[in-house]
């Protein structure tokens, strides 16, 4: 079962500031040196105090250097250590993560995929382009990053994230030198196959998880479907009202080995086709208006009751059928959601075929805490606010957010298993805009 938990920043107490020291030490032998493992934790003091912007100019007029770490100038010395010092983000997120699973890892563990946008101007950032900017909900000049969340029992934190390249970049030699893109990441890849490597990742570390929950941006594909499946995931992914499906189990004829199509000398038929009489697919959307969805509550929040209008039915799925494309394909779930304001919400699910509405709804909404986890970090940890232009820049600063909100992460832990009042052991709390009357940014 999942804990229902909101976002939490701490005061910076001389306590709190104390164990983020020890925090950031456990990382120190990812870098090189030592300066650089202490800038690493100036930064990440930077990322958690107070302050509008989190981009390095005003960040650096917030902190304080440790014993050891002299600067006339801070903000240029992280501007030289967030985009051109050479220590590795991939080697830093990899023991942030084992770190993190010593605490949340769990055979119930939840992987949330979702595409962060960040807007910019100009032409020069790797990966911008005139895209669609889930941030806006329209096209806009933005860079894009699939990521991965994860979600346990006892909290949630984010895993991995890597910028989305566009075709106009990867057929651009001399834009991905300028942004210093890696040889190895210089290949157009869909943000769907950008998703499953970093999943491949994570759980090639051992991290622990049974489902997966995707919006539509990546639930429409079925290779993506079929990657989760094909990893022993269950899956409970968005999809579009104009996808198709059958609801009832479709009949296919198979080609004989000698047939050709009718009236033409061709290649003979080697494609099922929809047997004559049988039913023809429907869309999402025409099959909505067909159905009568129940009122669900699935759980009891701090106003009341949660509850809302879901169907839950067997289809099959009905993508590329007047080729025989989905000939033979199982059957899998439908979830329909009607929203507060009428709008319809629908879903994919390969969860077991005695999968009950309520069981279904319950897991369907156990995701909201990644939606106001990604606000959080916007909002509080500056994840949108990296103004440079280099792919290190970029991946350096994004896995440094991501150390800031795991830090977030078991201080909200610790302040759940220590309920001292507060102003009491150093664990004092402010409501943070995310813990705020906030609809959830689906889009972040």
């Amino acid at each position: 079962m999942i804990i229902m938990t909101k976002t939490y920043t701490p005061e910076l107490t001389p306590e709190v500031l104390d164990r983020l020291e020890d925090y950031a030490a456990v990382f120190r032998d990812d870098f090189s040196h030592k300066k650089q493992a202490l800038w690493s934790g100036v930064y990440l003091q930077g990322l958690l105090h107070d302050g509008e912007r989190k981009s390095i100019e005003p960040l650096s007029g917030r902190v304080q250097l440790p014993h050891g770490l002299n600067s006339r100038d801070p903000e240029q010395a992280l501007q030289q250590f967030i985009n051109q010092s050479p220590w590795d983000d991939q080697a830093l997120a990899s023991r942030y993560r084992r770190h993190m699973a010593e605490t949340f890892a769990s055979p119930e563990g939840i992987f949330v995929f979702d595409d962060t946008s960040f807007l910019k101007q100009g032409k020069h950032s790797a990966g911008v382009q005139r895209q669609y900017c889930g941030a806006l909900g329209k096209k806009a000049n933005c860079q894009v990053a699939p990521s991965v969340h994860y979600v346990s029992p006892t909290g949630h934190y984010p895993l991995a994230m890597r910028l989305f390249l566009p075709e106009r970049w990867v057929e651009d030699k001399k834009r991905l030198d300028e942004a210093g893109v890696p040889l190895a990441f210089r290949q157009a890849k869909a943000k769907g196959s950008i998703a499953l490597e970093l999943l491949d990742t994570v759980r090639g570390e051992g991290l622990p998880g049974w489902l997966a929950f995707a919006d539509a941006g990546y639930g429409v594909s079925e290779e993506f479907r079929t990657g989760l499946a094909a990893r022993g995931l269950k899956y409970i992914v968005g999809v579009t009202d104009e996808m198709v499906v059958f609801t009832e189990e479709p009949k296919w004829e198979v080609p004989g080995p000698d047939e050709r199509p009718a009236g033409a000398g061709g290649r003979p038929r080697t494609r099922p086709r929809l047997a004559e009489g049988a039913a023809r697919p429907v869309s999402l959307k025409v099959l909505a208006a067909q159905t009568r969805l129940r009122k669900v509550t699935w759980r009891e929040g701090t106003k009341g009751k949660l509850s809302g209008h879901f169907a839950w039915l067997r289809i099959w799925p009905g993508g590329g059928w007047a080729r025989g494309a989905c000939a033979g394909d199982e059957p899998i779930w439908l979830l329909i959601e009607r929203q507060a304001d009428g709008k319809l919400r629908y879903a994919f699910s390969n969860l077991p075929p005695g999968t009950t509405r309520l069981r279904a709804v319950r897991l369907w909404k156990s995701r909201w805490p990644v939606e106001q986890g990604y606000q959080q970090m916007k909002e509080e940890l500056g994840l949108d606010q990296f103004e440079g232009r280099s792919w290190r820049g970029f991946h350096h600063h994004v896995c440094l957010v991501m150390l800031a909100y795991g830090f977030l992460a078991l201080e909200q832990l610790r302040a759940k298993r220590d309920p001292a009042k507060p102003g009491k052991k150093g664990i004092p709390s402010r409501r943070s805009p995310s813990q705020r009357s906030v609809a959830p940014c689906s889009g972040c």
